[in-house]
């Protein structure tokens, strides 16, 4: 089949097109305003976009409260979304009013930050504290803005649960990433394997080693 996503004629019941582009990273955002409020959310439009300086960005359906307080204080942590924290991370992916902790109703334990000032979630077996670089608001191909915004932040530490690092690697699987598929599906990273590069790659030099 082929469609036009310019009319969307696809004929199926469900839009098909972000189960196509899966599965995607969680980004389990703290975010903090002006005031103190915490707000923790999930976002499915989430990745690394450069590893030196490390960089990451997460796209919002709307100015939802996570953008408009990362707005007010310019930072916020990526909480890395498990298994084991399933239920959580969909719980707080519901619309609560503004100035309600997510994070304490999803019965979650904050863990402080070292370098800015949004928790993280003390149960994540891996989080990125963040200093916003940019938001940058979309338009269509038209000019038309579209109401989706992209969060541009640069990482400025690192929190790794020890219990995951293996021979000097940290151990992806063990901790068991979550990812959004297309619909109410998710996906769960239990298991890797190793393919080595082309010498002339233009990849990481530790992605060029032999599998294992």
């Amino acid at each position: 089949m082929f469609y036009e996503t310019r009319t969307n004629n696809h004929g199926l019941p469900r839009d098909p097109f972000k189960a196509i582009v899966s599965p995607r990273p969680v980004g389990w955002i703290t975010a903090i305003s002006a005031k103190g409020e915490i707000n923790l959310a999930p976002y499915s439009f989430f990745n690394a976009v450069s590893d030196d300086p490390p960089i990451v960005m997460f796209s919002s359906d709307g100015y939802k409260d996570s953008l408009t307080f990362i707005a007010e204080t310019k930072e916020f942590v990526c909480n890395f979304a498990s298994f084991d924290l399933r239920s959580a991370v969909v719980a707080t992916s519901a619309s609560f009013a503004r100035g309600i902790n997510e994070m304490a109703e999803a019965g979650l334990a904050p863990a402080p930050s070292r370098l800015v000032r949004p928790p993280r979630v003390a149960a994540s077996p891996a989080a990125l504290e963040c200093k916003l670089l940019q938001i940058v608001a979309l338009d269509n191909l038209d000019g038309v803005p579209v109401d989706r915004h992209v969060v541009f932040g640069q990482v400025v530490g690192v929190h790794i649960d020890e219990r995951f690092l293996k021979n000097g690697r940290l151990d992806t699987a063990a901790m068991a990433p979550i990812a959004r598929c297309g619909y109410s599906d998710y996906a769960v990273v239990d298991k890797v394997f190793a393919v080595a590069r082309p010498a002339n790659s233009d990849g990481d030099p530790g992605d060029k080693q032999a599998a294992e």
